[in-house]
């Protein structure tokens, strides 16, 4: 028996009682833990077997915001790191892109696929060997050594929505800019990039929040001398001071569902039905 003959023959306020009872578990799902971080965010004491904090209050925000708490020169560091990585994935994603939606590339589907091996290969055997790299180097412990790390990741999502933004453009629309006398570049700076903008900002948005929200690279190839938001949020809950610790939190959160709400104005059904094209 089917679950759809299943669920026609039990009685309509049973099935209606079913999907209310299925759809409180996935918003407990969802919101429970945000629901559980705004209450340490706020707790000024709580101890177990309390289901609830004794008492609520500031003291912890204002911790952080002083000068000496190190949260907003961390997310400082994390906003700079987060826009470097925007700029390198970019820089390589928009030709890349363009080659792989426009050029009849040979081996077109393994290039794809050359670019998800960062997100296959488990992180952390990685980022362990990348350290040693990076310390013989001198790259271990800077800015650009994080950056590198971060846009490494950040190139899958950055090549993938790029090329899938570049497909989605109409090439017709190029070939008449050709024949009225646009040379190859005018073509692409005047048609094709204005009208693949929308999945490039989508794309930038995304490696934004990766980088923003990174935290392996940034152990391995930055501590001690890069900290960032994450890096601070991990010591917090490592010291056991859990109100620092979702405060930091919903410091990341924020920019993660504002910069998501625009993503989904930007990155249109046409550019997700040509990802992986």
């Amino acid at each position: 028996m089917s679950a759809r003959s299943l669920r026609a023959g039990l009685p309509s306020p049973l099935r209606t009682l079913l999907r209310a009872v299925v759809l409180a578990l996935f918003a407990f799902a969802i919101f429970g833990p945000l629901l559980n971080l705004l209450l340490w965010a706020f707790a000024e004491r709580w101890y177990f077997p309390n289901k609830l904090p004794l008492e609520f209050g500031l003291p912890f925000w204002y911790r952080v915001f002083q000068p000496r708490g190190n949260a907003l020169a961390s997310l400082g560091t994390s906003i700079w790191i987060a826009l470097l990585t925007v700029v390198l994935s970019l820089a390589v994603a928009i030709p890349a892109g363009y080659a792989l939606a426009r050029l009849k590339l040979p081996w077109r589907g393994a290039i794809l696929l050359l670019f998800l091996l960062p997100q296959a290969v488990p992180n952390l055997p990685v980022y362990v060997n990348i350290a040693q790299v990076f310390y013989q180097i001198g790259l271990n412990g800077t800015i650009f050594g994080v950056v590198l790390v971060h846009a490494s990741h950040g190139l899958v999502l950055a090549v993938w929505i790029a090329s899938a933004a570049f497909a989605s453009v109409d090439a017709s629309l190029e070939e008449a800019s050709r024949n009225l006398g646009a040379s190859p570049w005018t073509c692409f700076r005047t048609v094709t990039l204005p009208l693949a903008a929308p999945g490039l900002i989508a794309s930038a948005i995304f490696v934004f929040l990766e980088s923003l929200d990174e935290f392996t690279g940034t152990y391995f190839v930055g501590v001690p001398d890069v900290t960032t938001l994450p890096l601070l949020m991990f010591n917090a809950s490592m010291g056991g001071n859990y109100q620092i610790a979702s405060i930091t939190a919903l410091l990341l959160l924020i920019p993660s569902i504002g910069f998501m709400l625009v993503v989904e104005r930007f990155l249109k059904a046409d550019v997700l039905a040509m990802v992986g094209r």
